[in-house]
């Protein structure tokens, strides 16, 4: 069937590849990002907690604060507060009275104010994020206790923008992870495109598809063109010894019964106003074929069933599939072993095929997979198990039909195909 040009399967399997290894790159660098904001700010907590709950239970602190609040404090405590904060990753450290009146900050000007947050109605440590005068920051305020009074506070904090300062690495980090995603991705996909284009040079997908079809379309018309050639041979070795053997009127029943039957189906296919010689002739070969392997094909064509608008390649790349998992699952069950293939229209003038058996049908775990490709219940080998299925929903969805596995016994499959009249 003819086709629009469009890009090659190798060029699609190149960017569908490339399109997932950015998405997937942009994701895993987002990710990392968000992992490493989450780690700082979780970090800059855990200091600034242990730095304030350290300098609460410092001895040299208690003792400060419980003497009194005034320059004496001061003058003791602000030294040890720059050590601390020259020593330890925090921006600053503030000590202040049970009041909350600073008795140190980074600033000698804001000694003697109050503090600027959150101080707790009782004696506990508190972690919060406030703006005060350095600007926003991560702080904990850790309580001052001696002889089981509230002598002061200490409060330990890291400014927002030092937080994220620290990620800067995380980030250049995670972008060299999703650069390096990205490349070794790309990478892959010139390699995937190299190996499409070598099995299947630059034909779009739409055309290998064909081709697929084409050669199922040639498999399965080949296998009942055999089948229907071995069982003429067969009547006719049969037609000439009963001619040697001067049985002239048993060789004509025998060959008369032949055509007789042939002949039937053929014109039972041709009846339909739409009929397709091709499919009637790989339905007469089927029927040859079922017969060898002792299956009784039933065909049940509705004369006034429309054409659909797959092309003849297409029909028997669909019917024909159908037709061998058919007659693989009736050969395979007990007797009596049957196929009945049915075609007629439906209210909405669309075609309706459905193709039954009596073999024992498909396991329940294994509906949802019977169309996957690669997917079979017999072994693999050269007939393509696998395929089949898979390229014949692919053949029906192409024109925008349906092919669906019937519900209960026996198994029916049930297409539903669009014609120019639907």
């Amino acid at each position: 069937m003819a086709r629009g040009i469009g890009r090659s399967a190798a060029s699609q399997v190149f960017i569908a590849l490339s399109v997932a290894v950015v998405v997937a790159a942009l994701l895993t660098s987002g990710l990392l990002l968000l992992e490493g904001q989450r780690s700082g700010r979780a970090e800059a907590e855990r200091v600034t907690h242990a730095v304030a709950q350290t300098l609460a239970d410092s001895p040299e602190v208690r003792a400060a604060l419980a003497r009194g609040a005034g320059a004496a404090a001061t003058d003791a405590l602000q030294p040890v507060a720059s050590a601390v904060i020259s020593d330890a990753p925090v921006d600053f450290v503030t000590i202040m009275d049970a009041g909350g009146i600073r008795v140190t900050h980074p600033d000698p000007d804001q000694i003697g104010r109050s503090y600027l947050g959150t101080i707790p109605a009782r004696p506990e440590v508190l972690t919060e994020e406030f703006t005060g005068t350095l600007g926003p920051s991560l702080r904990t305020i850790a309580p001052v206790e001696e002889g089981g009074r509230l002598v002061g506070w200490v409060s330990v904090g890291v400014t927002v923008e030092t937080v994220s300062a620290a990620i800067v690495p995380r980030l250049l980090a995670a972008l060299g992870i999703g650069a390096a995603l990205v490349i070794a991705g790309v990478a892959g996909a010139l390699l995937a495109r190299r190996f499409t284009r070598r099995v299947a040079g630059d034909l779009p997908a739409g055309e290998i598809r064909d081709t697929l079809a084409a050669a199922e379309s040639m498999r399965t018309l080949g296998e009942a063109l055999r089948a229907q050639t071995h069982e003429h041979g067969n009547r006719l070795h049969a037609a000439v010894a009963l001619l040697e053997l001067g049985r002239t009127g048993e060789a004509i029943d025998l060959l008369s019964a032949s055509a007789q039957r042939s002949q039937s189906l053929v014109d039972h296919v041709t009846a339909r106003t739409d009929g397709d010689p091709t499919v009637a002739a790989l339905l007469l070969g089927k029927t040859a074929q079922a017969a060898e392997r002792g299956v009784d094909l039933t065909v049940d064509l509705d004369p006034e069933a429309p054409q659909s608008l797959l092309a003849p390649i297409d029909q028997v790349a669909l019917v024909g599939n159908l037709l061998d998992n058919a007659l693989d699952a009736a050969a395979g069950g007990a007797e009596p072993r049957w196929v009945r293939v049915g075609l007629s229209r439906t209210p909405e003038d669309e075609l309706l095929l459905e193709v039954s058996d009596s073999g024992p049908g498909v396991p329940a775990h294994l509906r949802d997979r019977v169309f996957e490709r690669g997917f079979s219940t017999k072994p693999a080998g050269a007939e393509g198990r696998g395929v089949g299925l898979a390229l014949a929903r692919a053949v029906v969805d192409d024109i925008g039909g349906s092919l669906v596995l019937a519900e209960g016994v026996p198994t029916t499959f049930r297409i539903v195909l669009p014609t120019e009249a639907s």
